[in-house]
């Protein structure tokens, strides 16, 4: 199983920065482009009464000042990725992903 460090330095290396939070505090001021990501969810199917494979879905969220970025095509690339949706804050753009990893 992949760790959650792993996916951490892919999105960095994806991004060509080291602006990716993992469930950042209220304090932290963020530099954009960024990508801030969180544990969502664990689920497998079960057999048994055990759970034999563990899957981690992450909410992802990449946030840019640029309606038009191109980083969506990036991490959808991904394996397992999926868009979520689009919305707009302090003109921001926040693309959502769910991401199993």
């Amino acid at each position: 199983m992949r760790t959650r460090l792993e996916l951490h330095e892919l999105l960095c290396d994806l991004l060509g920065s080291k602006e990716v939070y993992f469930q950042p505090p209220e304090s932290i001021r963020m530099k954009y482009p960024c990508f801030v990501y969180e544990l969502d969810t664990v689920n497998g199917p079960h057999a048994n009464n055990h759970r034999y494979l563990k899957r981690k879905r992450y909410a992802l969220k990449y946030i840019s000042r640029d309606p038009d970025n191109t980083m969506i095509d990036e991490i959808l690339d991904l394996p397992y990725c999926r868009f979520d949706r689009r919305f707009r804050v302090d003109n921001l753009y926040h693309d959502c992903f769910d991401l199993y990893f």
